[in-house]
């Protein structure tokens, strides 16, 4: 009978740290959300769309950086991302938006963080206003999904681990090149159908992704992780191209809405 009580007790252990392990990333990830949608406490809060709209700049300049989202993998011609974010700002502020599109079919996270510290976007780094980056995707499709329950998540974990590091490196560089800019990263998000095998193990995986997100975004006082979850996910599949991946030209349309309601809703921190 012992042995039976003491295997009940380690089978609960390992649920409820699985558990944890699912659900905890999800928690934090709520509070990190509720805490930038808050900002300062302090009386003179101005939104990012106030600040770019009231600055004495005369145009704005967005450099977006990436992988094919970024690029527009999946739109018709200017209807990608960084074309009609740009266009939907520059109504909203009543100035003209620069944008330069330098987002890279299929680069990882580590291929991107190699151009950053060689130098290869320095100028247009220093002179951005905005710098939008969406990477790490192409970090995840490098994990099989023909491996065992243990290995998944073992090879994701170490997967999350490179990606965090890759990502507070392409950061912290932005940030020393150009304090001022305000840095979007996009949230990664699950583009499989409800009826897939693996959107239940998707979903699980992802709040954890995603909350190195939001932590990176914290250390940096000017910056906003875009909810792309909330336009793309099981119920708006109608947003996802042919390939059941990219987001075709109505997706963009969606993700750039979400930025433009962040812009309104979200206030500026000072740098510190």
């Amino acid at each position: 009978m012992k042995i039976v009580k003491y295997l009940l007790v380690f089978v609960l252990v390992i649920g409820l740290g699985i558990s944890a392990w699912i659900y905890y990333p999800q928690y934090q990830v709520y509070k990190l959300k509720q805490q930038a949608a808050q900002g300062d406490s302090d009386s003179n809060k101005v939104s990012y769309i106030d600040y770019f709209r009231n600055s004495d700049e005369d145009h704005i300049y967005h450099l977006a950086i990436g992988d094919s989202i970024i690029r527009g993998y999946g739109a018709n011609q200017n209807e990608d991302l960084v074309y009609q974010f740009s266009n939907k700002l520059e109504a909203q502020i009543g100035k003209p938006i620069q944008f330069q599109n330098e987002g890279m079919n299929g680069i990882t996270s580590g291929e991107l963080k190699a151009l950053i510290l060689e130098g290869r976007f320095d100028m247009e780094i220093k002179q951005s206003d905005i710098i939008t980056i969406n990477v790490g995707g192409n970090d995840i499709l490098q994990m099989g999904m023909d491996q065992n329950f243990n290995s998944i998540f073992q090879t994701f974990n170490d997967l999350q681990s490179n990606f965090s590091k890759n990502l507070s490196a392409i950061t912290n560089r932005i940030e020393m090149l150009n304090p001022n800019a305000t840095i979007v990263l996009l949230e990664l998000y699950n583009p499989l159908s409800p009826e897939n095998q693996f959107y239940p193990l998707a979903d699980q995986l992802l709040p954890n992704w995603n909350l190195k997100i939001y932590e990176i975004a914290k250390d940096h006082s000017s910056s906003i992780v875009v909810e792309t979850t909330q336009v793309i996910n099981g119920e708006n599949l109608q947003n996802l191209s042919s390939d059941g991946v990219h987001p075709n030209s109505a997706g963009y349309a969606a993700i750039s809405e979400q930025m433009i309601l962040q812009f309104k809703n979200q206030y500026k921190k000072e740098s510190a």
